[in-house]
Parts: structure tokens; C-alpha cells; sequence
């Protein structure tokens, strides 16, 4: 009787650990699209100019407490009016992601660029994937049906190559980080300009430790991805730009010849970011924005185009950053 009581109480431990298990599998597939990236390709030839931005928070408009909605509409119009080839957006299109009445706003709001056929290549944020995980990449796959299913791809566009990160999984690492490698290993001759497209910057001066109690510090994950970028362009002829979101502001850094961009100033509520005296650009204002980068062939030019809503409703508009980003000349490196 003592030895079933201990076979007992040593297989009790077992068989929980299995259930534990069992259960962790079904909700990972639950929460899983199966999928191969996708290679989009946009018939542009050189000049054309596009847009990066994000984290609009497209939501009910009558709440306030999760973004700013006469900015985020009037950044929609904006966007609309320069007249880009594309709009690379930088994650947290909505709100929550599992609530179809905040894709309704989004589409509501941004009819304008599917009216004047403006192509939109999105990267996942946070609050895109937020609650019900199945359900929200439900709802943003039946709203980009191009992707396939793609939480990470490329889209070619004349002399660009744009990669579109997924930063809820390891970007360097399984199954993104092979791809993402092997892209990189096979960056055709006629590429000017890799565009790395991710929701969480790898370098910030943001921080929740901050006076005001906001931002988001730099995870680990980015930062090693950020390694690996600029690893590869110390040996590429082409030049990496990342543009990221998930900070409320708008940042710029250069690190080892990759330039990067925080453009999350589409709407959720910005807050001033303390900078570092090192940081490029200068600033101690909130910075609604969007980026409109031109592209001329061996050099892009990035303008910030800052948005100061007036309580009248009056938009003030200004440039308040701007930047020339060239290829690397031909003596300084070798793919």
C-alpha cells in the first residue's frame, strides 16, 4: 500500500506538468498564424517620395484617454496630401486589436488613402495584438489580405528593399531570424536603401524613469538587433535606415552608419521626451508628426513635419528636423 501511495505522489507532479504543457501547446496554436513571408513588390521608379509613422491608436472618437482623434485626423489628412508612393506604418494602428469597432475607425478615417489607392505596409505593434491574440491578427490580416498572413515580409520598391519586422517575436533569432539574415544575404546589386520597419526602437532616450512618467526604454531584443545591423552595414554598399514607433515622439540617432528613426507621433498621446545632450535632434515639445522621405536615387532626404493642433482647431505646421541620408561611397565599403 506504501509503494502505491509513493508511485502515486511521484506520478501526481507528472501527469500536472503534462496537462501544463498540453495546454501551453493549444494556446500557442490558438494564438499562431501559420504562414511564409511574403515578398511584395510596388512598380516605382526613382524619384518618389513616401511616408513613416505610427502609433495612431485609431479608436472610438468620443475617448480621449487613449489618443488625440482631431490630430490623428488631421495627420490622416496630411499624409493624404503629400501624395506618397506608400505609407510605412510603424505599428499600434488601433487601439486594441481585437475590437472590430476600433478597425471600423480605422476605416472610417483612413478611407481617404484607400480612395487615392495609397498602398499600406504596417508593421505590428503591441496594441495591435493586444487581449485576444487570434482574434486581433484575425482582424489585421482581413484588413491587409496582401500580407498572406505575414507577420514579418519585404516589399521591393524601385531602389528599396523594406523589411517589416514582427518585435513580438525574437527578431534575430528562430524562424524571423533566419529570414531576416537571409535577406540580407541576398540584397540585390541595384538596392540603394534597406529600410528596416519595426514597432520598438532599439535606441531611445525615453524611459519610464522619466519626469513625466512615460515612454519606454530600449529592450534587449532591439538591441541586439541593432547589432546585427550595423555589423551588416560596415560591409554593405547600400544603407540601413530603421524606422520604429512605440515611443509617443519623434527621435533620431546614428549608430555604426545605420540611421535610426522614432516616428510615433501619429496620434496616441505624445509627451516630451527628456534627450540626451548626444541625441541629434533637440527638442523639449510633444511632436505629432509624420516622416516624408524623398527618394532621388543615392540619397533619401527625411523631414520631420510637425503638427500643433490649435484649441480653434487652426494647424500650425512646421519642419523642425530634416536630414540627407546618402549610400555609402564606394571606397569605404564592400558588400
Amino acid at each position: 500500500m506504501r509503494i502505491r501511495r509513493n508511485v502515486f505522489a511521484r506520478l501526481v507532479p507528472l501527469l500536472i506538468a503534462v496537462v501544463i504543457l498540453i495546454g501551453i501547446a493549444r494556446s500557442s496554436k490558438r494564438s499562431s498564424f501559420p504562414f511564409s513571408p511574403v515578398d511584395l513588390t510596388l512598380d516605382l521608379k526613382v524619384p518618389f517620395r513616401f511616408v513613416a509613422y505610427g502609433d495612431a491608436r485609431f479608436h472610438d472618437p468620443h475617448d480621449t484617454d487613449a489618443a488625440n482623434p482631431p490630430v490623428r485626423r488631421a495627420l490622416v489628412q496630411a499624409v493624404a496630401q503629400a501624395d506618397p508612393a506608400f505609407v510605412c506604418f510603424t505599428g499600434d494602428l488601433v487601439f486594441n486589436g481585437d475590437d472590430a469597432n476600433d478597425w471600423k475607425v480605422w476605416d472610417s478615417e483612413t478611407q481617404i488613402w484607400r480612395d487615392k489607392k495609397i498602398p499600406i505596409y504596417p508593421t505590428l505593434g503591441n496594441h495591435d495584438i493586444r487581449s485576444n491574440e487570434r482574434v486581433a491578427l484575425d482582424n489585421y490580416f482581413q484588413h491587409f489580405p496582401e500580407l498572406k498572413n505575414s507577420r514579418y515580409y519585404s516589399v521591393r520598391a524601385a531602389n528599396v528593399l523594406v523589411l517589416v519586422i514582427d518585435s513580438s517575436i525574437n527578431e534575430v533569432a528562430g524562424p524571423q531570424g533566419v529570414w531576416l539574415a537571409d535577406k540580407f544575404d541576398h540584397v540585390p546589386a541595384d538596392v540603394n536603401f534597406v529600410l528596416i520597419l519595426d514597432h520598438h526602437p532599439p535606441y531611445t532616450s525615453s524611459g519610464g524613469s522619466m519626469m513625466f512618467d512615460h515612454g519606454h526604454s530600449a529592450r534587449s531584443n532591439e538591441q541586439a538587433l541593432a547589432k546585427v545591423l550595423e555589423t551588416r552595414q560596415a560591409h554593405a554598399s547600400y544603407r540601413i535606415v530603421m524606422f520604429s514607433g512605440h515611443v509617443h515622439n519623434y527621435e533620431r540617432h546614428e549608430h555604426g552608419g545605420v540611421a535610426y528613426f522614432v516616428t510615433g507621433g501619429a496620434g496616441a498621446h505624445a509627451y516630451p521626451v527628456v534627450r540626451a545632450p548626444s541625441d541629434p535632434y533637440q527638442s523639449t515639445e510633444i511632436n505629432y508628426h509624420y516622416l516624408l522621405v524623398e527618394d532621388d536615387g543615392p540619397q533619401i532626404k527625411v523631414t520631420m513635419n510637425r503638427l500643433q493642433l490649435e484649441a480653434d482647431g487652426k494647424e500650425i505646421w512646421t519642419t523642425p528636423d530634416q536630414v540627407q541620408i546618402a549610400i555609402p561611397t564606394a571606397t569605404s565599403t564592400a558588400r
